[in-house]
């Protein structure tokens, strides 16, 4: 027996390891992240994962090796291509194509509590459904912090598996989007979110929509206003007017505190 690994041995000296072994030998052990690519509604895109979850979703525009270097620089942690964690490959797949159902385990590690309180309310906005960025405000407690979550949202780690792109200006306008401008219309309207209609309020300078038989006022993109047919559709440019005017906000899309 020994004389046959002795040999087995031998037979392998100078041999090279494949090159992707290393890389390998490093994500299972935990001293370097993982990744894989994937095809989105956006186009092809890398996503990156540790022992501790997905940590890190970005566009394939350069290729790997300049996703590699931006995720060093960003994370100063090493990465190399490797096989997806069990079911991640699945539940990303379907969370991509729209499945909220499909579970994740998210590594948001780097976020402040402030960030991961803004990417955690912003995972409960339903598909084809937009809110402000006020409304994200208000919704964690910091009605003033309008502006940070702006910026928490533009430095959302896993775009699209925590869909910032649902947040919007307060004036209704689409806004922009750390996937890019265009990415974030084309993701809302395959969602099913009426673009034009959104705009066209923006410009008229309307925020909220009721039902004049319900006398209840919602966002524009909520389930509730999409029913509403057009001679009983109410437009309102504030929260106090559809107030003044006998009105209660909706308590599924909450377009007002609720009193």
């Amino acid at each position: 027996m020994k004389e046959n690994i002795v040999l087995e041995l031998a037979s392998l000296r100078g041999r090279k390891a494949p090159a992707t072994l290393l890389p390998s030998v490093l994500e299972r052990v935990g001293l370097a992240d993982g990744y894989w690519r994937v095809e989105s509604p956006v186009g092809p895109l890398f996503v990156a994962f540790n022992a501790r979850g997905i940590c890190a979703v970005a566009r394939d525009l350069r290729g790997a090796a300049a996703f590699e270097q931006a995720y060093r620089a960003r994370y100063n942690r090493r990465i190399c291509a490797g096989r997806p964690p069990r079911g991640a490959l699945e539940a990303v797949t379907r969370r991509l194509a729209g499945d909220h159902r499909a579970r994740l385990r998210l590594d948001l590690r780097g976020c402040s509590d402030f960030e991961r309180a803004v990417l955690e309310k912003t995972l409960e906005i339903p598909r084809g459904e937009v809110r402000p960025y006020g409304w994200v405000a208000r919704e964690i407690g910091r009605p003033k912090a309008v502006r940070a979550v702006g910026t928490a949202l533009g430095g959302n780690p896993v775009p699209l598996l925590i869909p910032c792109h649902r947040v919007v200006r307060a004036d209704g306008a689409i806004g922009e989007y750390a996937l890019g401008g265009a990415a974030k219309r084309d993701l809302l309207q395959g969602e099913g979110v009426d673009i034009a209609q959104l705009e066209h309020l923006a410009r008229c300078g309307q925020r909220f929509v009721g039902s004049d038989t319900t006398r209840i006022y919602c966002l524009p993109t909520c389930g509730s206003a999409r029913r509403i047919t057009g001679p009983h559709r109410v437009e309102f440019p504030n929260a106090r007017a559809a107030a003044s005017a006998g009105y209660r906000a909706c308590k599924r899309c909450r377009p007002a505190p609720q009193p």
